[in-house]
C-alpha cells in the first residue's frame, strides 16, 4: 500500500511518531506537515497533487481525554453533527474499513510484544470524531493522553512500527473480511474493539450513541465515505438508547436496504 504521514509541528506526539519513523529507511513514504493543529489540516488531491498516487493517509497525533488514561488509539475522522474541532458539520473523511482493521490488529500485536507498553497503555478504537477534511482514505493514530505519554519515545516507536506495516499490506489479497459500519456504544467502543480484533468484520466509521438519533443522511454519509462497499451494519444494541430509538435504527437500515446484526451475535 502506498501511504503518507500527516502531522502537525505543534503536536508533540505527532512529532515523536515522525521522529521514530524517520529513523527507518523510507524512500517511498511521503511526509506532510503543517503549523496548524492537525484537526484543521485539510487534505485533498486538488490541494496537494503529490497525493495523487497515495492510497491511504495516516494522521499521527496526540490524544487528549478528561480521564487522562494512557492509550494508543485509532479512529476514522469526521463529524456526524457539529464541527467543533475542525472539518465540516455533518461530513466525514473517507476511510478504508479494511485498512482500519489491519492497522488495529497490527497495533495490538506490536504493543503486546513490548512488556512496558502493554502494561502502561490501553490499545483501543475510538468512534469517528473531529476534523480535518480529507477525500483520500485516512485514519488517525494517536498517543494519549498527556505530555509524558506524547513524548514517550517507546510509544512513538510502537506507533511507527505499526504504520510501517502498511508497506507490506495489500487490500486486494484480503479474503473474507466484511466491511461494515458500527452503530452505538460509547466513545472507546469496547464491543467494536473485540470485533475488529477477532472476527471477520472490518469496521470503518463508528457512529456512537452520543451522535444518535440516527438519520438517513448520517448513515448514507458513513456509507459513502467508506472506500469499500458496505453490505452489512453492526449494532451495539445496548448502546443505542431507548427501545424506540433502536427500532428507528432498524427501520432506517431496512429502508435503505442494509443488512444488520447485533454485536452480541458476532463471534468474537
Amino acid at each position: 500500500m502506498r501511504f503518507a504521514i500527516a502531522y502537525s509541528k505543534k503536536d508533540p506526539a505527532g512529532m515523536n511518531i515522525v521522529k521514530q519513523l524517520k529513523k527507518q529507511f523510507l524512500p517511498q513514504v511521503l511526509f506532510l506537515d503543517t503549523n496548524q493543529e492537525i484537526v484543521y489540516f485539510n487534505l485533498s488531491e486538488r490541494k496537494y497533487p503529490i497525493l495523487k498516487n497515495v492510497d491511504f493517509v495516516v494522521f499521527a497525533s496526540k490524544h487528549q481525554s478528561a480521564k487522562k488514561e494512557n492509550s494508543l488509539s485509532l479512529h476514522a475522522p469526521g463529524n456526524f453533527r457539529n464541527a467543533d474541532f475542525g472539518g465540516v458539520q455533518g461530513k466525514l473523511c473517507m476511510t478504508s474499513a479494511i485498512a482500519m482493521k489491519y492497522l488495529f490488529q497490527q497495533l495490538n500485536k506490536i504493543a503486546s510484544e513490548n512488556k512496558e507498553i502493554s502494561e502502561k497503555y490501553n490499545v483501543t478504537l475510538e468512534v469517528t470524531h473531529h476534523g480535518p477534511v480529507a477525500d483520500i482514505p485516512c485514519c488517525f493514530i494517536e498517543i494519549g493522553s498527556d505530555e509524558e505519554q506524547w513524548n514517550d519515545e517507546n510509544a512513538g516507536e510502537i506507533i511507527a512500527k505499526t504504520i510501517l506495516t502498511l508497506q507490506d499490506f495489500e487490500p486486494k489479497i484480503i479474503n473474507g473480511w466484511i466491511p461494515t459500519i458500527g452503530i452505538g456504544g460509547p466513545h472507546y467502543a469496547p464491543n467494536f474493539n473485540k470485533i475488529q480484533l477477532n472476527s471477520e468484520y472490518a469496521i470503518g466509521h463508528i457512529i456512537p450513541e452520543y451522535s444518535l438519533p440516527l438519520t438517513e443522511s448520517i448513515l448514507k454519509e458513513a456509507e459513502a465515505k467508506t472506500s469499500e462497499q458496505i453490505k452489512e451494519v453492526l449494532i451495539d444494541w445496548k448502546g443505542c438508547g431507548s427501545s424506540e430509538q433502536r427500532q428507528e435504527i432498524i427501520n432506517l437500515l431496512d429502508k435503505i436496504g442494509l443488512k444488520h446484526k447485533r454485536t452480541g451475535n458476532v463471534e468474537k
